[in-house]
């Protein structure tokens, strides 16, 4: 496993329509370890493959339950609201107050290609719209209701 590079606000990848995955194999494999390795690494809650330089759909998410592996995914419905802090890896130094569901019914694939569903709510719920909306070209500075900048780190 490796840390990979977390491209920044600017980086006109972080604008793309990502492409949907067609081959689980062991590139896709690696590149989802590397992806848990560098959200561990720069003590994050989760990556899009976007974030690293690669216009595909995956991401990873850290929440306490453990990581989740989410390929090509897709959010199905969304119940509430909730309004809270948002940072994002490919945002450093700002943070913002962003309105999400508070609960989001996702499909997607695992690495081997097998179909699953999820039911997130609270932070998770938040993180997976978050990294999804990565997945489309947005970033949570495009629907933040403030943005502020973050005290620089020791």
């Amino acid at each position: 496993m490796s840390v990979r590079f977390v491209v920044q606000t600017g980086d006109p990848v972080l604008r793309e329509n990502c492409k949907p995955i067609r081959t689980f194999n062991s590139e896709l494999w690696q590149l989802l370890d590397d992806m848990k390795e560098t959200v561990r690494a720069e003590n994050g809650a989760g990556l899009a493959a976007p974030q690293i330089g690669l216009p595909i759909r995956v991401v990873v998410i850290d929440v306490e339950e453990g990581f989740y592996e989410l390929i090509n995914p897709v959010i199905v419905s969304t119940k509430g609201e909730q309004v809270g802090p948002e940072g994002c890896l490919s945002v450093k130094g700002k943070q913002g107050t962003v309105r999400r569901p508070n609960k989001v019914k996702a499909e997607y694939r695992d690495r081997f290609g097998k179909k699953h569903k999820l039911t997130a709510e609270g932070f998770f719920a938040r993180a997976v719209c978050h990294e999804l909306d990565h997945l489309d070209g947005k970033l949570y500075t495009d629907i933040a209701d403030e943005l502020y900048d973050l005290p620089p780190e020791d």
